[in-house]
């Protein structure tokens, strides 16, 4: 789980900016105007979430209990909270969420539960009128990925909405349709090779560990890109009992995604 200890790193060091790769909302960079606009595009996203549910799935639709993975600094906890009834946010990373609480306080939002997150969403009860996610299964390795996209779909209550938001592929890759071409598999070095190897570190290895120790570089944490088969997803979702999906397609930097939105 390389991911959830690199998100914390992101979380403790550089957090809105982990949120919205824009250098503005680094923390050395951050400005009183940049914060404003940060929240800005939080409530702008919000209302464009219900604005598509009320078109496409419920024209009726306020819900009175939203869950919200991955909720970082509380971006789009708090826009959601505004709505009025409670509002779930959960995310891997402690500092993530005394940031989110912060700002919740800040706001004078009190109706935020903000809860650690796992793979199976043990800390989250009961269920929601929507489950929402955005620019987060993407960070995490497929497989676990997929795991807790069923466990969000389970959250919404018959009748609920679901918007969660997945990558795809890269515009990069048009000739594979954007996946990225698979690597080489690496080969085995020869005993020649090996050999050498344990030469140099035997005469070179101490001089080097010294050098590297004193010259440390200072750099970003990890931050994964991983793309989802959509018909695994629509598979869950269907399985789930979900009859009918309206879907947008989403470009973030070259990533393209897919913004999911059903009713269960």
């Amino acid at each position: 789980m390389s991911t959830d200890i690199e998100w914390e790193k992101w979380g403790a060091r550089d957090p809105y900016f982990s949120v919205l790769t824009d250098p503005r909302f680094r923390v050395n960079a951050m400005t009183a105007q940049a914060r404003e606009d940060f929240f800005a595009l939080g409530r702008m996203h919000v209302d464009h979430v219900l604005h598509v549910i009320r078109c496409h799935l419920d024209g009726a639709f306020a819900p009175t209990r939203t869950l919200d993975f991955g909720c970082g600094v509380g971006r789009l906890v708090m826009p959601f909270a505004r709505l009025g009834g409670e509002v779930v946010g959960v995310d891997i990373s402690p500092s993530m969420l005394a940031e989110a609480r912060r700002n919740c306080d800040q706001a004078g939002l009190s109706n935020v539960v903000l809860l650690p997150s796992d793979d199976a969403l043990s800390a989250v009860a009961g269920d929601f009128d929507l489950v929402h996610s955005c620019i987060v299964l993407q960070h995490i390795e497929i497989p676990r990925g997929l795991v807790i996209f069923e466990q969000l779909v389970r959250r919404v209550r018959p009748g609920g909405m679901g918007a969660i938001h997945i990558t795809f592929g890269w515009d990069a890759h048009a000739a594979t349709l954007g996946v990225p071409p698979a690597l080489p598999a690496p080969q085995a070095p020869s005993r020649l090779v090996r050999v050498r190897r344990w030469l140099h570190e035997l005469v070179h290895g101490k001089r080097t560990k010294l050098a590297g120790a004193s010259q440390q570089v200072d750099t970003d944490p990890e931050m994964q890109m991983n793309f989802y088969n959509a018909s695994q997803l629509l598979f869950i979702l269907q399985r789930a009992g979900v009859g009918a999906v309206y879907s947008e397609l989403t470009d973030h930097g070259g990533a393209l995604g897919l913004f999911l939105y059903f009713r269960r």
